[in-house]
C-alpha cells in the first residue's frame, strides 16, 4: 500500500509539471535525475529524499514548502 504523503507529492509533482508544459524527460534533465525517477516519484513509488525534493523544486523554479501547501 502506497503512503498517502508520497501519493500527495507525486500529484504536485504532476501537477505543477504539466502546468509549466514539461514532459517528464524535460523535468528529470532540468533536475539532474532520470526520467523513470520522475515517473516514479509521481506514481508514489519512491520515497524521495530531501535533497532530491530541492532538485525538483529548483528545477520547477518554485520553493520547496509549495510541494506540501494545499
Amino acid at each position: 500500500m502506497k503512503r498517502q504523503v508520497l501519493v500527495e507529492f507525486g500529484q504536485k509533482v504532476r501537477e505543477e509539471r504539466v502546468r509549466q508544459g514539461l514532459s517528464q524527460e524535460e523535468l528529470a534533465a532540468r533536475a539532474g535525475v532520470h526520467r523513470t525517477y520522475i515517473g516514479m516519484i509521481e506514481r508514489a513509488e519512491k520515497n524521495i529524499t530531501l535533497e532530491s525534493i530541492e532538485k525538483i523544486a529548483t528545477a520547477l523554479n518554485i520553493r520547496i514548502a509549495d510541494f506540501f501547501e494545499s
